[in-house]
């Protein structure tokens, strides 16, 4: 009799249809710079990240939610819109366009606290990506705006990128000719930089 279960257990088993793990999917909501301003399909920060992922051995799905001129009131307002996709990890690269209009600081941290506060609720992994203010903008200005990012990972215990356009600003030849947006190989090198930080983001994601 023992046998014979044992016999029907094997079968059982070998019939059974393989588990797949889903990919672990990531929200990146942000501004032009998310979107892929100016850039030929294929090869926005989000495809990129993607390919770098999968290249790396990680099975992602990146979403793009990224807005061309967006602030970091219209990305709280549409959080819950974006939120519908039930990501397990978020990238926030918010704030540029709140600085490049002269937004108070106080206002820029105030909706980005509002946007990491329902993303832990959710139990949403989060990379927070920094920005830093122009330096015209006068040195009270500066030193408030540079210092919400910092501020705002230490309190939210979250992984932190100081700069989102590290090894890009300024570089002529990584951008496009407006001066402010990646090109394709601006994007590349952003992706190279950030994809640690991610990684290590997604170490926090529970299977």
């Amino acid at each position: 009799m023992r046998q014979c279960f044992k016999l029907l257990l094997a079968l059982l088993l070998m019939g059974a249809a393989p588990v797949t793990a889903k990919p672990v999917r990531i929200l990146a909501l942000g501004t032009s710079l998310t979107q892929g301003y100016g850039l030929p399909p294929g090869t926005e920060f989000t495809v990129q990240l993607q390919a770098a992922l999968k290249a790396g051995g990680v099975d992602a799905v990146v979403e793009n939610a990224g807005v061309s001129g967006d602030t970091s009131a219209g990305g709280l307002s549409r959080l819950d819109w974006s939120l519908a996709s039930h990501p397990d990890a978020a990238i926030i690269e918010l704030g540029s366009n709140d600085m490049l209009r002269g937004t108070p600081p106080a206002e820029t941290e105030k909706n980005l606290r509002a946007i990491l506060t329902r993303l832990q609720k959710e139990h949403v992994a989060v990379l927070l990506t920094g920005m830093r203010a122009q330096r015209n903008l006068g040195p009270d200005y500066v030193r408030q705006f540079d210092a919400i990012y910092p501020k705002l990972a230490k309190d939210y215990k979250v992984t932190f990128y100081p700069f989102m356009l590290d090894g890009v600003a300024l570089n002529p030849k990584l951008n496009q000719a407006d001066g402010m947006h990646p090109n394709p190989a601006g994007v590349k090198v952003l992706v190279a930089r950030i994809l640690p930080f991610v990684k290590k983001t997604l170490a926090g994601v529970k299977p």
